[in-house]
């Protein structure tokens, strides 16, 4: 009972502060004297009494009406922070401007940045001239991915004599893109596999389809001065009285592969820590070796349930700041060649695919990775949750 009074009190007191005026611990004290000294003066009938009683009431009047006053007239702006990995610092610029003809001062900036980054981030301010304003430059240390939002910035005062709290909310909004980390991969065993099969694979098929020519036919039009003699087609010329060309469409050997993470709810999570969970090292190991693919010169593409194929390592990286268990339920899977992240094996797949499978935290039994194949051919890796990942994914 007393916890949900003390509860109702607080909400009561910020509400206070945010519509009108609230008061600091002097004021209190202050207010409390007031409220003696009147009523010794009730009894007494003393007219000094009176006096004391009027001039703290008018004092206390004077300095609930100035705090509001002084966050009359101000403006808050804010630059759009660029995009970071997870242990980088993410940069916040704001500015607090004056737009009126009087100097403000002893201002307190409320950054009201969520917890999971951090919490509320306080910057003071003693003087904020006329038509002048005041830059605040600050970084927040990150630890995890995340897309993160907050709408609102908090200007709070008690200026001039410290008695009353007055705070009023001002539209900032920002939006903190936080990427997953990227582990410098030399080699990882599993792509290097999976690309030099499906390179074979096309090279033979170009190979058999590219017949002493360029590539595969894919239409005829006429003869136009400059072509080649050796695109003729003298059958269907011969038919239609005219020369036709051949149309050829080039085939090449470019490699591609797409890395699936399954986001089903199979993944053992943890939400009351901040320790990194099997959904996060897949989401860091996806992370990795689509960068990784990049660098060995491979298409490369990211695969969700909800958001499909995704190509663009900005958008792949945006996508995997903010992805969630349960995003898009289950779909199925794209045509190989595939890399499959999951925690729950038993999934068929594809030929020419690969599989990643996380063991839990809460796995009976726990080991060093082991690179294995099922008896449908797919290469599987097996990732547990105590020794590096990097390492790991290395082989």
């Amino acid at each position: 009972m007393g916890h949900l009074l003390i509860s109702m009190l607080k909400r009561l007191s910020r509400w206070l502060e945010n519509n009108w005026v609230t008061p600091a611990y002097s004021g209190w004290v202050l207010l409390g004297i007031t409220l003696c000294f009147l009523g010794a003066a009730t009894n007494t009938m003393a007219g000094w009494l009176y006096v004391i009683s009027g001039v703290t009431i008018a004092l206390l009047s004077v300095s609930s009406i100035l705090p509001q006053r002084g966050l009359q007239g101000l403006a808050i702006t804010r630059q759009v922070p660029g995009p970071v990995s997870a242990g980088e610092a993410l940069s916040m610029v704001l500015t607090l401007k004056n737009t009126t003809a009087q100097s403000k001062s002893l201002l307190q900036l409320q950054d009201l940045v969520p917890e999971r980054l951090g919490g509320v981030k306080i910057c003071a301010i003693s003087t904020l001239v006329p038509h002048g304003q005041h830059t605040w430059r600050y970084e927040i240390p990150t630890q995890r991915r995340g897309i993160y939002t907050w709408p609102e910035v908090r200007l709070r005062t008690a200026a001039p004599l410290g008695l009353f709290w007055c705070s009023r909310l001002h539209s900032a909004k920002a939006k903190a893109v936080v990427y997953p980390q990227i582990l410098p991969l030399d080699r990882c065993p599993v792509i290097d596999a999976l690309g030099d099969e499906t390179g074979r694979q096309r090279l033979q098929k170009t190979a058999i389809n590219a017949t002493g020519t360029e590539g595969l036919t894919r239409a005829l039009r006429p003869y136009r001065w400059g072509d080649p003699t050796r695109l003729i087609h003298w059958r269907t010329s011969a038919r239609y009285g005219e020369l036709r060309v051949r149309e050829l469409e080039v085939l090449t050997s470019h490699q591609s592969m797409i890395i699936a993470l399954d986001t089903s709810n199979t993944w053992d999570i943890d939400s009351n820590t901040w320790t990194i969970d099997s959904f996060e090292r897949a989401v860091i190991a996806a992370a990795s070796l689509y960068h990784y693919g990049q660098q060995q010169g491979l298409a490369t593409e990211l695969w969700t349930a909800k958001t499909g194929l995704v190509r663009d390592m900005t958008a792949v990286l945006t996508v995997l700041a903010g992805i969630k268990l349960n995003d898009g339920g289950d779909h199925k899977l794209p045509a190989p060649p595939l890399v499959w992240l999951t925690a729950r094996t038993g999934k068929p797949l594809p030929q020419n695919s690969a599989e990643i499978l996380f063991w839990s935290k809460t796995a009976a039994h726990s080991g060093p990775s082991v690179h294995a194949e099922d008896k449908q051919g797919t290469n599987r890796l097996i990732i547990n949750p105590v020794d590096d990942l990097q390492r790991q994914l290395q082989g």
